[in-house]
């Protein structure tokens, strides 16, 4: 079945006459130059979509436009696109910006797409399992599919593989390998991969330096992790990714804890500023 984009360019115009300019200008500034491009058959719905979904941020996206971005993914997943199906299950993992929170349909989408081969939604399936996303947990399958993902040079996969050692799920505890795992992810950490899990990496690496899990007790460490993971965190929640929000809570809470016991050390007398 072909795509058909001269319908879709009609439903491009008709969503950026409909926007409000002054409320979501990068979204009608983005719309209103597909609509005049010279060579309409050289986009792709994909694209456009992933454009849109990513406009205007971090806006809750008014029905008009989500609509068009359902129906843009929807397009391209009935011509087996295997990006767009993990995409469209990420937005309804996520249920930001206008989407509806819904495990059920996200993890139809991810199963679609692995089923294609797509690592990404190997990866968010490991998630699903790992969390319980409207199952039951099954650490054996979580294990599986964070595997895929690591050997594939996904950090999160590799992260949440140290996760089930630090907890013992799967595989048999062991809070050194954990720790190891996490270390190892600083190491290979790209720029890219900066935005998505370094905040997470952080996080876990400054609790094992304040109880002393996997290595001794590094109060300083701590709180260094315990900063960059409120400053990564925090990006990822104005980008957009909102379940993050409790990590940047955590993030906090974690660096008011390490003050005082820091506090705690130091000598008593009265100094001189």
């Amino acid at each position: 079945m072909m795509i058909n984009m001269e319908l879709i360019m009609a439903e491009i115009v008709r969503v950026a006459d409909q926007l409000d300019e002054k409320e979501y200008p990068e979204s009608v500034r983005l719309l209103r130059e597909i609509a005049y491009t010279d060579d309409p058959e050289d986009l792709s719905p994909y694209s456009i979509a992933g454009s849109l979904a990513d406009s205007d941020k971090p806006k809750t996206l008014p029905a008009v436009l989500l609509g068009l971005v359902q129906t843009l993914y929807e397009t391209e997943i009935a011509e087996g696109n295997a990006d767009a199906m993990n995409d469209l299950g990420a937005q309804y993992y996520e249920g930001g910006r206008g989407f509806r929170q819904d495990f059920s349909k996200a993890v139809y989408y991810y199963e679609l797409a692995a089923k294609h081969g797509n690592r990404q939604a190997q990866e968010n399936l490991g998630y699903c399992y790992y969390y319980g996303r409207d199952m039951e947990p099954d650490y054996e399958k979580a294990f599986h599919y964070f595997a895929l993902g690591a050997f594939d040079g996904h950090l999160i996969s590799l992260y949440k593989i140290g996760d089930m050692y630090l907890n013992g799920y799967y595989v048999e505890k062991n809070e050194r390998e954990a720790f190891l795992i996490y270390m190892r992810c600083l190491e290979t950490m790209t720029q890219e991969a900066e935005k998505y899990a370094a905040g997470p990496v952080y996080l876990r690496l400054g609790k094992m330096f304040q109880e002393g899990l996997g290595t001794e007790v590094n109060l300083k460490s701590a709180l260094v992790c315990y900063q960059k993971a409120e400053a990564f965190l925090f990006d990822m929640v104005m980008d957009g990714s909102i379940m993050y929000r409790k990590s940047l809570e955590k993030a906090v809470l974690g660096q008011e804890s390490v003050r005082k016991l820091l506090a705690e050390k130091l000598p008593e007398g009265t100094w001189v500023d």
